[in-house]
């Protein structure tokens, strides 16, 4: 019987070693597929970082190409100092060459016009006067209106509701342009 035991003892422990192997083959194929699995995420990952890497090199020796055409096109402090004086010669050179044009048309039209006055001054002239006529077509009601400064007769008559003709008329205004500040005038339709 004690041998029984013992072998029911030792069956026990085998197959309590089976099951826990077992159990433990199975964990370590687990553990075994989950690092598979990081594996291949971390592969994917190194993959995209390859891209993005490459990708960073491209755009940096793009920018290295495009900064060393752009510094060849820039002047230098120097040359552009040269280039202002320059500039200042050769303004200098034709004012004076204006100058000396501009003189010349000067002298010829004061000569024209010397001509043409002395013309004048000998022949009398018959200048024809005609009075100013002034129409009596506008209403006969209005308002009194002092002129301010910055007016002229169009401001009046567009503040006032008034035509710029009926005010010409009425105050017999023979230079529109000649209105002066503080001036009384009458403005017929005027609100």
């Amino acid at each position: 019987m004690l041998k029984t035991v013992y072998f029911g003892a030792a069956l026990a422990c085998l197959t309590m070693t089976a099951v826990a192997q077992t159990a433990g083959t199975q964990t370590l194929n687990s553990e075994v597929a989950n690092m598979r699995a990081d594996m291949t995420l971390l592969t994917q990952r190194v993959g995209e970082l390859s891209l993005r890497v490459e990708q960073l090199e491209r755009d940096n020796a793009a920018l290295r190409t495009q900064t060393a055409s752009s510094a060849q096109a820039y002047a230098t402090v120097q040359q552009l100092n040269n280039a202002i004086a320059d500039l200042n010669r050769d303004i200098k050179a034709g004012d004076a060459a204006v100058a000396e044009r501009t003189a010349a048309q000067i002298k010829k039209l004061g000569d024209a016009t010397n001509a043409a006055l002395e013309s004048l001054s000998k022949s009398p002239v018959q200048r024809a006067t005609s009075p100013n006529t002034f129409s009596t077509n506008f209403p006969s009601e209005g308002i009194s209106y002092t002129v301010q400064k910055g007016d002229t007769l169009a401001v009046i008559a567009r503040k006032t509701g008034s035509k710029t003709a009926d005010i010409i008329n009425a105050n017999k205004i023979t230079d529109p342009s000649r209105i002066m500040l503080g001036q009384t005038l009458f403005i017929p339709g005027g609100k």
